[in-house]
C-alpha cells in the first residue's frame, strides 16, 4: 500500500527504527530474555510471542514477559543487568538485516538523503548493531535509549535529530514497524511510514497514524522519488 505520494515531494531526511525495521533481531532478543526468565525461575515464551513484547524498551519488555508479579525497582535492575549480560553474548547470533535493506540504504545515500536511526533499544546495543551490519557513515546519528533521551513515542529524540540535520519535521520520513514508531512520527510532525515485514500488523500501524505501508524495502524509493 503506497499512497499520499504528493506529501513526500520535499523529503530530505529519513529516520529508521532498528529492530523489526532494519534488522530481524527477534530470535536473539527472545533467546536472551528467555535465558533470564529461566534464571529467575519463570516460564519462557515462544519466540514469536516476542513480536508483541518488544518495541518499548527493556523495562516494558520485563513487564510484558514476567507473569503476574509486582516489579520492584530492585527486581527491574537485577533483570536489566542480567538481560544485558545475556544479550551481549547473543545480539548478533541470528540477527541480520532484512532482505533489501542494504540495497535501500545504499540507494538512499546516493540520493543524498540524511539517514539516521532512533531506537528504544539500549544505546550500546543500538550502535553495535548498526556498526555490525551497515557501512560506517551510512547513517548518522545512531541513537538508542539512554538517560538523556526519553523513549519513543516521546518525540524528543526525533526532533533533536531533525535539528542536528537542520531540517524541519515535515521534511523527514519516519520509518518503523510498530504503533510506537507511528506515534513517534505523529508526535514529531513527521511523515509516518509503516513496514509490513516487521513485528506488528498493518492494522496496528494504520490505527496509530501510518500514512502509507510498504511491503518491501525498495518500495520506499517510490515514495521519496
Amino acid at each position: 500500500m503506497v499512497e499520499d505520494l504528493m506529501a513526500t515531494d520535499k523529503i530530505k531526511g529519513i529516520i529508521f527504527d532498528l529492530d523489526g525495521t532494519l534488522i530481524d533481531s527477534l530470535a536473539d532478543i527472545a533467546t536472551a530474555a528467555n535465558a533470564v526468565l529461566e534464571q529467575f525461575g519463570f516460564a519462557v515464551h515462544p519466540i514469536q510471542d516476542y513480536r508483541i513484547f518488544v518495541g518499548d524498551g527493556v523495562n516494558v519488555l520485563m513487564e510484558r514477559i514476567v507473569p503476574g508479579q509486582e516489579l520492584t525497582d530492585e527486581f527491574k535492575m537485577k533483570f536489566l543487568l542480567a538481560w544485558k549480560k545475556e544479550y551481549s553474548k547473543q545480539w548478533n547470533v541470528q540477527t541480520l538485516p532484512y532482505d533489501g535493506i542494504l540495497d535501500l540504504v545504499n540507494e538512499l545515500k546516493k540520493g543524498d538523503y540524511r539517514l539516521g536511526v532512533l531506537s528504544n533499544k539500549p544505546q550500546e546495543f543500538t550502535q553495535a548493531c548498526v556498526a555490525e551490519f551497515f557501512e560506517s557513515d551510512l547513517m548518522k546519528p545512531v541513537w538508542g535509549l539512554c538517560e538523556d533521551r526519553p523513549k519513543k513515542p516521546d518525540p524528543k529524540g526525533a526532533l533533536e535529530m531533525a535539528s542536528e540535520w537542520g531540517l524541519a519535521p515535515e521534511e523527514i520520513l519516519y520509518v518503523g514497524d510498530t504503533s510506537t514508531d507511528m506515534q513517534t512520527a505523529v508526535n514529531a510532525g513527521m511523515w509516518p511510514l509503516g513496514v509490513s515485514w516487521g513485528f506488528r500488523s498493518k492494522d496496528e500501524l494504520l490505527a496509530h497514524g501510518a500514512r502509507s505501508i510498504i511491503d518491501h524495502p525498495m518500495d520506499l524509493m517510490k515514495i521519496v522519488s
